[in-house]
């Protein structure tokens, strides 16, 4: 049996054919449709390495069943950077050294942009910490990640403010 998904991926509208109602969004992500920055780590929901936006909320991706997702918008690392203007979270990550191996920081990004949008990103560096919690980094780079996700969302609360004027 085959089953007709359509999602928009980073604005883009996609219909893929699956064969397996299984696949997940992670294997659909990055096996048929080559978005390899979304990364495939525990395979368990437990490391955050395959986060994404799913309708603007974060998701494991390893943990969603693609057909699930079904008239979905997914937004992955791929879809942030507008040109070569970096989201601001990414320069930030960049600004702020939040990253050292770079295995987890598709995730950490996406992770941060949800945070932020779902407005649960304060001031105050421990609920960012826990906002961030589901989302490992074997390098413990974890103080310049929350000084990246602070800065990100002073940037971002700044760039709302200037597109409001």
């Amino acid at each position: 049996m085959t089953f007709s998904i359509s999602l928009a991926i980073n604005g883009e509208q996609r219909t893929v054919e699956l064969d397996d109602p299984r696949v997940t969004l992670l294997d659909l992500l990055r096996e048929r449709l080559e978005l390899t920055g979304t990364k495939k780590g525990c395979d368990r929901g437990q490391c955050g390495a395959c986060t994404v936006l799913l309708d603007g909320r974060r998701v494991n991706a390893c943990l969603a069943l693609a057909v699930s997702c079904d008239g979905g918008e997914v937004v992955t690392i791929e879809g942030l950077a507008d040109g070569d203007e970096l989201h601001p979270v990414q320069a930030a990550f960049i600004d702020h050294d939040g990253f050292q191996c770079g295995f987890c920081t598709p995730g950490q990004v996406m992770s941060a942009v949800g945070l932020i949008a779902e407005g649960e990103a304060g001031a105050d560096p421990e609920r960012i910490r826990e906002g961030m919690s589901g989302n490992l980094c074997r390098c413990a780079a974890y103080k310049g990640i929350t000084e990246a996700v602070l800065d990100a969302r002073e940037r971002m609360a700044g760039r709302s403010e200037r597109s409001a004027a």
